[in-house]
């Protein structure tokens, strides 16, 4: 897999460009059928109130996951750690922490999936403590201004969305402010889907308790983006959904060309034979 990947990086290299691996551990949103028919493991064992999950075998059913024990997770913050360790030797240029969209780390950040009782569990600081560890660990192999994190503090996606998120995502943001990190990368756009439990949270929010680097994400047109990076409240702004269809996306903005509609979800991850990442097309 590492060797695999210096094609990729490689290539990049070529043509000028930096490229990051994103670091993930899917928690509660995975499933047996991907762990020899194990459950997945999560901070709680709350499963996802959703219809369905993806597996190799169709769709099925989302399961309870089991709680991992509070002697597991050192072995797991170890992970993060080896993870990070694979991503220098392929050749990235830094790493970002996934901790959004309800996969593991997030689901320790909020209460309404993180109800354990030990000091992973409870106050705003010991559910921020999962990612305090990942992010020391990863910063033992990476200096700090090569790793990023990113946060959805306004998103539902698999089934989050808690009570207290102002207050907990606040707190998270001025702690990870600390390591002097590459960026903070925060899904405020609420084109993912919002939990309606407040207002949302806006970058500018996070300009106030974290000082380097932000990006904003999810939603934006290229005028909005070019407004906000304006106005002072983010220093980047990330596109996803129009990349994936516009893969000369960065040459539309420039020229001014017209955007190609979003592909549908099921081009995205699914195995569809010849439709997909490869045949979308570029501006003529």
């Amino acid at each position: 897999m590492t060797e695999g990947w210096k094609h990729t990086t490689s290539a990049v290299h070529q043509h000028g460009g930096t490229i990051f691996l994103q670091l993930w551990h899917m928690g509660r949103a995975s499933h047996s059928s991907f762990h020899n028919g194990k459950p997945a493991v999560a901070p709680s064992a709350i499963k996802i109130n959703e219809e369905y999950i993806h597996t190799p075998t169709g769709k099925q059913p989302h399961e309870v996951p089991r709680a991992l024990e509070t002697a597991e997770i050192p072995r797991v913050v170890g992970d993060y750690r080896r993870a990070a360790e694979r991503a220098q030797a392929a050749g990235f240029d830094g790493v970002e922490i996934h901790g959004a969209n309800g996969y593991l780390i997030d689901a320790f950040l909020q209460s309404k999936t993180n109800q354990r009782t030990d000091q992973y569990g409870g106050s705003v600081e010991n559910r921020y403590r999962f990612l305090k560890e990942v992010v020391e660990a990863v910063t033992s192999v990476w200096p700090a201004n090569r790793v990023g994190v990113r946060l959805s503090p306004n998103g539902v996606f698999n089934d989050m969305g808690s009570p207290d998120y102002r207050e907990q995502f606040t707190f998270v943001a001025s702690q990870l402010d600390r390591f002097g990190l590459a960026y903070l990368h925060v899904m405020d756009g609420l084109a993912f889907g919002f939990h309606k439990l407040g207002e949302p949270m806006t970058l500018a929010e996070f300009r106030k308790v974290f000082h380097g680097p932000l990006i904003g994400n999810c939603g934006y047109t290229q005028a909005a983006a070019e407004q906000a990076i304006a106005a002072g409240h983010a220093d980047l702004i990330a596109f996803g959904r129009p990349f994936i269809s516009n893969p000369d996306l960065v040459a539309r903005f420039q020229n001014g060309w017209p955007l190609a509609a979003d592909a549908p979800m099921t081009d995205w991850y699914l195995p569809t034979g010849a439709k997909g990442y490869t045949d979308f097309s570029m501006h003529p």
